[in-house]
């Protein structure tokens, strides 16, 4: 390793639900809203679109068809789902659909925790996060929550201070302390892993790092704690379907040994399942 390492177009659309056998997760003796013969199931490129097509071999073995929707931004797989082009989404932690939720209006519910992925701050300059120097231009993501993700993350390393009791809502604006005078920027998630050579260090989720054929352990200098679910990625559906049979049946077999022996081989601890 060479870095000290400290502690996110495929088109689907379609999940059957008859005709299923020979697995616990399968059972067709319910018609639920969703059970219309399709399931559409929205994620993100990257680890949820790669671990949802692993769930829809596994369920097609008992006849439950998947087809994924992957979108490439974090608006439209809510708006889609909102509007009824989907059936579930898989792609958001609960955090940022809170925030979606409280601003749109949504009627959307968190049905089942499925992984985490950790933010990390990586850096190409340097080896460890006491090497970071006064002045230094940082990295953050742009969008919501994940903004005060990342600052929680540079005042665990102890560069800045927040608020006492801030949440991720938390912003640039209200750094309290930052004895090394950092300028902190925000971007687009998904640039930020091609903006480091341009930056002291970056806050970036572990996704994109994978996306960019970066080696997390190489380049990461800080890891978030993954022991609890505060940053877990959820299944999602509609709050009129949160009780569904085929929602149900989908989480049955998303979180089998397969899907997790499939995503610890595949990320090696850069996702993490919840189960």
């Amino acid at each position: 390793m060479k870095r000290k390492l400290g502690m996110i177009t495929t088109l689907a659309i379609g999940a059957i639900l008859t005709g299923c056998s020979g697995n616990e997760a399968a059972s067709s003796e319910k018609e639920g809203l969703l059970s219309d013969g399709v399931l559409t199931v929205g994620v993100t490129a990257g680890p949820h679109e790669d671990i949802v097509n692993e769930v829809k071999k596994l369920a097609a073995e008992d006849g439950f068809e998947i087809e994924v929707v992957s979108f490439t931004d974090f608006v439209k797989p809510n708006t889609a789902l909102e509007e009824g082009e989907l059936d579930i989404n898989s792609f958001q932690t609960g955090i940022f659909l809170d925030s979606v939720v409280a601003e749109s209006g949504y009627e959307l519910t968190k049905a089942e925790p499925t992984i985490t992925i950790p933010m990390g701050i990586y850096s190409e300059a340097y080896q460890d996060i006491s090497d970071i120097k006064e002045g230094d231009t940082i990295g953050i993501p742009n969008s919501p929550t994940q903004e005060g993700r990342a600052l929680q993350l540079f005042e665990e390393a102890g560069l800045i201070t927040l608020p006492e009791g801030s949440g991720v809502e938390v912003i640039i604006s209200d750094i309290v302390e930052n004895p090394l005078n950092l300028t902190f920027l925000t971007s687009e998630a998904a640039q930020l892993p091609s903006q480091l050579q341009d930056l002291g260090a970056a806050g970036i989720n572990s996704n994109y790092v994978l996306d960019a054929e970066m080696d997390p352990e190489e380049y990461g200098l800080l890891m978030e704690n993954v022991d609890d679910l505060v940053q877990a990625n959820y299944v999602v559906s509609r709050t009129e379907n949160k009780d569904d049979e085929a929602l149900a049946q989908f989480i049955d077999y998303y979180k089998t040994d397969e899907i997790k022996q499939f995503i610890e081989k595949e990320f090696k601890g850069a996702v993490v399942p919840s189960w």
